[in-house]
């Protein structure tokens, strides 16, 4: 399982354990992590559950796709280079610890 650490602009952390596959959203959501929101279900057709991802994680995700980047530019607070949707961030095996930062608002 993944461990996923969320902390709020605020500075506030909630750890969650996310089942291979799940996304960092769906895991969020589910588990009534504040700070995402989650809108479209995970279908890459909003841009509310934008993250800032943990430089030293960023690595080991997968890169970021066109539509995806097509999305971060209409999130509502501006994208910064560790910037990912987390619908499309995956839970596996692999990926141990997860670092995740939500932004100050996401609509």
């Amino acid at each position: 399982m993944t461990k996923i650490v969320y902390t709020a602009h605020d500075g506030g952390s909630t750890t969650v354990e996310a089942q291979p596959g799940n996304s960092v959203m769906e895991t969020a959501t589910r588990n009534g992590v504040p700070g995402i929101t989650g809108e479209c279900g995970g279908v890459l057709s909003c841009a509310t559950c934008h993250v800032f991802v943990d430089d030293e994680d960023l690595e080991k995700l997968p890169p970021v796709s066109d539509l995806e980047d097509e999305m971060l530019d209409g999130a509502a607070v501006d994208r910064e280079p560790n910037s990912r949707l987390s619908c499309q961030i995956k839970a596996s095996e692999d990926l141990e610890t997860l670092r995740v930062r939500t932004p100050e608002y996401q609509e």
